[in-house]
């Protein structure tokens, strides 16, 4: 994008001393662009989002201009009708309507952008990020972009103002538009893509394993076996992991691991779902007719780090999810999980040394296929990964998006 569209927006975020100076406030934010932060005009092409239905709050709401303390409220035309189009992760458009009445005298656009829950009011804030952002005026609709204050699979809301500048820096600004709210989306495809070369640069090497395993209590297994017909059953996925990922509260699996210890060549003996294992061998689950796709690449504030693979058999209910969604892997050829055939016909399996690997598969497991026992190791359950939070600060594993 270019320079002049990129130093065309401002983001504001005032002290208390600075809401009280007002307009030389105003004057030093613009004297300080983001880079981070991209304007466009309706002329810009942009990848097609996703819309969703917006909801306005009831007349009254809004916050007055006062709160801003920039300027006196004007007779200049309040934003009516705001629409809220090409949603991404880190992205959206913007336009309204206006009264032609004082439209020439625009040259700035004031934006109060907020986390749904900090909706309470629009004013400066110091601290809390997202805060208001000031545009000079250009055709609608314009695209509002920056991976520091937008974070994927969020509820915003916006309220707008139009604003003209006067000789001495100061603003004039009308009233507030109504309040709108929306949610950004989830990853694209890019970015998965951005998220998996940084899981594949610290892969590690190869091990063989032979069995996909999943621990768990006593009465998980026991209660399965008599309910469901001897049968586990596939649970939407959780919130664990980065908050963008596609698969998380929207795909079904049960989840496997096949990590081994290195001086054994065998699943580790501690555990932190439970002490009862159910074994499968690996076959079962993957094989020439399972289709593989990476999820998701994380870490919780440790050295350890996480990479969710989705193994769903083909044309499946779940391989019909991921396909579009989700970078498909080759069986044979990446850095996480392989199968590959031997000249006997037979498959053999290999794992990443270095990430701990969180198998999904997306269909029902027979238990009758494998075998469930206890295990004599302990239940860590520091190392468990239920609805576990990524940590936004880790290098290794964040990519240049909202977290």
């Amino acid at each position: 994008m270019s320079d002049s569209l990129s130093s065309s927006f401002i983001v504001m975020s005032l002290n208390e001393r600075g809401r009280e100076r007002g307009g030389a406030s105003c004057r030093q934010a613009e004297a300080s662009l983001s880079s981070s932060l991209c304007l466009s005009g309706a002329n810009m092409t942009e990848p097609p989002s996703p819309s969703v239905e917006l909801q306005s709050l009831q007349p009254g709401q809004g916050a007055q201009s006062a709160d801003s303390g920039i300027g006196d409220v004007d007779d200049l035309p309040v934003p009516q009708q705001i629409r809220i189009t090409n949603i991404t992760c880190d992205s959206f458009k913007i336009s309204w309507d206006m009264d032609s009445r004082g439209r020439d005298r625009i040259t700035h656009y004031f934006i109060d952008l907020n986390k749904k829950e900090n909706m309470s009011s629009n004013k400066f804030k110091h601290k809390d990020v997202p805060t208001k952002l000031v545009a000079k005026a250009v055709p609608l609709p314009m695209t509002v972009r920056g991976h520091w204050f937008l974070s994927p699979r969020t509820e915003y809301t916006v309220a707008v103002q139009t604003a003209a500048k006067q000789p001495d820096g100061e603003y004039a600004v009308s009233r507030w538009s109504e309040i709108i709210e929306f949610c950004t989306a989830d990853y694209s495809s890019i970015h998965l893509n951005q998220l998996l070369q940084k899981a594949e640069a610290i892969a590690g090497r190869m091990l063989p394993f032979t069995v996909f395993y999943r621990n768990q209590q006593g009465e998980y297994f026991q209660q399965d076996r008599d309910a469901q017909s001897c049968f586990l059953l596939p649970t939407v996925k959780d919130n664990s992991g980065s908050h963008g990922s596609p698969i998380s509260g929207k795909l079904e699996g049960i989840f496997f691991s096949c990590n081994t210890e290195f001086n054994t060549g065998k699943p580790p003996q501690d555990s932190p779902y439970g002490p009862y294992r159910f074994q499968i061998r690996a076959d079962v689950l993957f094989n020439k007719t399972t289709n593989m796709y990476f999820g998701d690449f994380y870490c919780m504030y440790t050295s350890y780090h996480y990479v969710i693979l989705v193994l769903a058999p083909d044309g499946s209910k779940g391989d019909a999810f991921c396909k579009g969604r989700l970078p498909a892997l080759d069986r044979s050829g990446n850095r996480f999980l392989a199968c590959t055939e031997e000249e006997d016909g037979s498959l053999s399996f290999r794992h990443a040394q270095d990430v701990n690997l969180e198998v999904m598969y997306t269909e029902p497991v027979d238990l009758r296929l494998g075998a469930v026992s206890q295990i004599s190791g302990h239940q860590l359950m520091s190392l468990s990964t239920a609805n576990a939070k990524k940590d936004p600060s880790c290098k290794v594993c964040n990519i240049s998006v909202g977290r």
